[in-house]
């Protein structure tokens, strides 16, 4: 093989690798968010609530005060407000609150709730069983509907020295107009869109 096939051989390597490389990290870029959001349900990492399923554990008679907090952004329509601004639960025990949603607007509109608890340590013990949350919802004008939240705080909480102090915490719902299944602030970083929404 003379020198010049070499490197003609040793260049297309490189390229090869290189566009590999490219493809790989555009791949990972894609995949980041999804990945991102499965670790953050998995962990309650960033105040992300965890989802499963009821406990097996029974209830304590220690008691956390959770409060609810409900959004609108500008731009839908909407009214949203929990059925109650808080509820007390023992740890382990399984609550369920519905919230209501109106649209009051003059046509069908769609939107898409997202959430988040604080404080952001107790993500990881707060587990939701069923939300609403991330499921768009299509609503006619005048339209009020109902969704559920089934939830337990988890009684490990008290065994992490972060969190055993604690005393309430807050679940936090924003509904955004839905645009191609995602809310339309996803990628937004500007703030004060939010209103509070009261009946």
């Amino acid at each position: 093989m003379t020198d010049r096939n070499r490197a003609t051989r040793k260049a297309g390597i490189t390229a090869f690798a290189c566009a590999g490389i490219a493809f790989g990290m555009i791949g990972l870029a894609f995949a980041s968010v999804p990945l991102y959001n499965m670790f953050c349900k998995a962990t309650g990492f960033d105040g992300t609530p965890r989802q499963g399923a009821a406990p097996v554990a029974a209830a304590t008679d220690d008691s956390m005060l959770v409060r609810f907090d409900t959004n609108v952004a500008a731009g839908l329509p909407w009214r949203f407000q929990a059925e109650s601004p808080q509820v007390s639960v023992n740890l382990g025990e399984t609550k369920t609150v519905f919230f209501r949603v109106t649209n009051t607007g003059p046509a069908p509109s769609t939107g898409i709730a997202t959430f988040n608890v604080q404080p952001g340590l107790m993500g990881g013990f707060f587990v939701k069983i069923e939300c609403f949350c991330f499921n768009e919802q299509t609503l006619q004008p005048g339209e009020t509907m109902d969704f559920p939240v089934v939830f337990y705080v988890d009684p490990a909480m008290r065994q992490d020295s972060n969190t055993a102090h604690l005393t309430e915490m807050t679940l936090s719902y924003t509904y955004f107009a839905s645009k191609n299944g995602q809310p339309t602030a996803a990628l937004a970083t500007t703030g004060g869109t939010d209103k509070k929404s009261n009946f």
